[in-house]
């Protein structure tokens, strides 16, 4: 019997994703028979009814293209028993639509707000499978996402153009790179582009260590300082806060973000000329590297390679370079944050790299 397979894909884009799609097409074509039902905007698009029926052409020079043509949106799980001012029970019209759209199957594409919600429809009888999606690398129970490679390839080259630059006018550049949570995508980009300092949202930091390793640097004939910081570092003080406390102070704070706070503390209290640098959404534009092609079409074909042998309500996980099926429900809500005694912080450390929790108690 002819498979009806929906695929969607959630929340904020990033490099790989039309890669996926195209290695779940192309491996599911191979393994059955099957239609493959393009949902638009992500959830929104289940919710609304917005689909269109995909042909075997519409996968042709997706490996190397950037972004999503099924295009995306976020629709947050906390929001989606609620109903809004439009009066829609969200949950109801999705499990209608599915039915509507006669699929089989539905293949999420993203990262942890998406495989919330994908575990949320398979607890309403879906058959649902997640794909690891992200550039922060924090989906728990796989040691890695599409997406991720890719980004820490451009915020290493930004760091390493920085370099120069910091050289020429012996100055200290700070490198804001994206991860509000969590700080792999930083950790990496920054041992990989030769960070002097580098700033974690689980590593809290010290205006006074930070600049006590400038200093050290300096002393040691070093006339340039590069730190790479992570958008959701938080200072000692901020990581004390209660949740409210820390937004109420956030929002009077007078910054765009965390690179610019650090610029005009290091400014105003050190004697080193700082400037700030902030990348942005470069870090999730653009085509996939390589790896990321690679990672992304596995990932789609074991996917299909799920869905013809009928497992559903997992996610498929990367662990030990190796594919396997997870329970959505072991992995769904959970964050895979980066362990400041792993072994890769450790080794930073032994290198030179510091976090600015040095000397703090």
């Amino acid at each position: 019997m002819k498979k009806r397979i929906g695929i969607l894909t959630s929340g904020g884009d990033c490099p790989g994703l039309n890669a996926t799609i195209r290695g779940v097409a192309k491996a599911a074509y191979g393994l059955m028979d099957c239609t493959l039902i393009g949902i638009e905007n992500g959830y929104k698009g289940l919710i609304e009814g917005t689909y269109r029926e995909l042909k075997p052409k519409d996968f042709s020079g997706l490996l190397t293209l950037g972004g999503t043509f099924l295009g995306t949106a976020r629709t947050p799980f906390k929001k989606m028993r609620v109903i809004e001012e439009d009066g829609v029970d969200k949950v109801k019209a999705m499990v209608e639509n599915y039915k509507k759209m006669k699929l089989d199957c539905l293949v999420t594409l993203g990262g942890k707000g998406t495989h919330k919600n994908a575990n949320l429809l398979s607890e309403e009888g879906l058959n649902v499978i997640g794909l690891p999606k992200t550039i922060d690398n924090d989906i728990y129970g796989t040691d890695v996402t599409f997406g991720f490679q890719s980004a820490v390839d451009i915020a290493t080259e930004v760091i390493d153009r920085i370099h120069t630059t910091a050289d020429s006018h012996d100055r200290v550049m700070i490198i804001e790179i994206m991860g509000n949570k969590v700080g792999w995508l930083t950790l990496h980009a920054g041992m990989a582009g030769g960070a002097d300092v580098i700033l974690l949202p689980e590593i809290p930091y010290s205006i006074e260590s930070v600049i006590s390793a400038i200093e050290k640097r300096c002393k040691e004939g070093k006339d340039f300082t590069i730190i790479a910081v992570a958008e959701g570092a938080k200072t000692l003080e901020e990581a004390r806060m209660k949740k409210e406390d820390f937004e109420n102070h956030r929002k009077t704070w007078g910054y765009p973000s965390v690179a610019y706070y650090l610029m005009d503390e290091l400014n105003k209290k050190s004697r080193f000329e700082t400037r700030a640098c902030v990348p942005g959404h470069q870090q999730r534009g653009g085509s996939p590297s390589p790896y990321d092609r690679v990672l992304s079409t596995n990932i789609g074909a074991f996917a299909a390679k799920l869905i013809d042998q009928g497992i559903y309500g997992v996610t498929v996980s990367v662990r030990n370079n190796d594919y396997v099926a997870t329970p959505l429900k072991d992995m769904a809500g959970k964050t895979k944050k980066v362990d400041p005694e792993s072994t890769i912080v450790k080794n930073a450390r032994l290198i030179g790299i510091k976090f600015g929790d040095e000397g703090v108690k």
